[in-house]
């Protein structure tokens, strides 16, 4: 790194504000004078645009993604005595909301390639699910790293054994497959605007998608301690589950540039694709699919030719991180649910995988200069 080049942000959030400046203060100011800082209209306005984006009948914005998963679930009825299915490699939040619902998570191994669910292990991780004594309910799709997991595989087995499909697209809203907006790939579709997502807030965030009106419904009741035609009519266990409005605010703010930051990431990806091919593993693109780049991650030969990477990478200003260190299986609180069977690709991966920056802000040179920070060595392993 040049003595006068300065590291590079993994994100960017505070590049992002100063060139959405005026909208995200229109957009804020707006809230401030109305006041209406609880299901405002711009909560409204922001659900019906969500819909749009990705073709959906239905959108209920709710207050995280995991709160999102959760509702969903709750909805459904999943609880004690069901298995919920759903990939080892992912973030806690998977698993984490059918405990905490007194289902079982059955966690199942993933594609070497993509890191998606793989179908294959699946179906038999349902009949180990069915030996145990459980109720096979739920298939959980991840759409990791901004990539669509695989959609018409998991209807297939799920209309086959009567499952709910739920995607969790915490990552990936944007994304497409076979030229389709995510959202309508599953029964129920649950989106996080954590800050760090493609499409972001300034603060916790999710919202549901559905193409059922009825569960709209359902949602927008357990969103709201499940109240019914008033709010001190309670039909059922619900949660306070409500999106910010000016939450909705910035997201609307920020939604006007959606598209141009997805087309930003994709160019950074490419040229990643392009620079980094055969000095370490770069991801392997979905069939069909467009990826919304909510993490670019590489495979390193080992553990030791990871640590290295990142080692040189850091003395060159280039941050990294790795996602994730461990999978679900292996987590502490989790090892409870777990069958212990080996879930081997998961397992590997997990000692190897390695993400880069990829923002909307990141300039050509900065793409350049983490392409550069990598040496012409291989770490792929071959």
């Amino acid at each position: 790194m040049d003595i006068m080049d300065p590291p590079i942000p993994f994100l960017d959030l505070k590049a992002q504000q100063a060139r959405l400046g005026a909208a995200l203060r229109s957009r804020i100011d707006a809230v401030l004078a109305h006041g209406q800082f609880i299901l405002g209209p711009e909560v409204a306005e922001l659900e019906g645009r969500l819909a749009a984006f990705c073709g959906a009948a239905h959108c209920v914005s709710v207050s995280s993604g995991t709160d999102a998963l959760q509702i969903a679930m709750m909805a459904e009825g999943i609880g004690p005595g069901d298995a919920v299915f759903l990939p080892a490699f992912t973030y806690t939040a998977t698993a984490e909301v059918p405990l905490l619902l007194g289902a079982t998570p059955v966690f199942v191994d993933i594609d070497p390639a993509t890191f998606q669910i793989d179908p294959v292990h699946l179906r038999v991780r349902i009949g180990d699910a069915v030996t145990r004594g459980l109720r096979p309910r739920a298939i959980i799709g991840v759409d990791l790293f901004g990539q669509p997991a695989p959609w018409p595989e998991l209807r297939a087995i799920a209309a086959e054994e009567g499952l709910f499909t739920l995607d969790d697209c915490a990552q990936a809203f944007g994304a497409a497959l076979d030229g389709a907006r995510l959202g309508r790939e599953a029964d129920a579709t649950a989106v996080s605007f954590f800050p760090s997502k493609p499409l972001g807030a300034y603060g916790d965030g999710g919202a549901l998608f559905t193409e059922s009106a009825e569960r709209a419904a359902l949602y927008r009741s357990l969103r709201t301690h499940g109240e019914g035609t008033t709010r001190y009519d309670v039909q059922r266990i619900g949660m306070n589950g409500r999106l910010d409005t000016l939450q909705a605010a910035v997201l609307l703010a920020k939604l006007e540039v959606f598209e141009a930051e997805l087309a930003r990431r994709e160019a950074i990806a490419c040229a990643y694709d392009a620079g980094l091919a055969g000095r370490v593993g770069v991801p392997a693109r979905v069939a069909g699919a467009a990826s919304a780049w909510a993490i670019y991650a590489v495979l390193c030969a080992d553990g030791a030719a990871r640590d290295a990477a990142q080692a040189r990478l850091t003395a060159r200003g280039v941050p990294s991180a790795i996602y994730y260190p461990r999978p679900l299986h292996h987590q502490p609180a989790y090892r409870a649910a777990h069958d212990g069977v080996a879930l081997p690709v998961s397992e590997d991966v997990a000692t190897r995988i390695m993400a880069l920056p990829l923002h909307p802000e990141l300039s050509d040179a900065q793409v350049a200069r983490v392409i550069a920070a990598f040496g012409g060595s291989d770490e792929t392993g071959g």
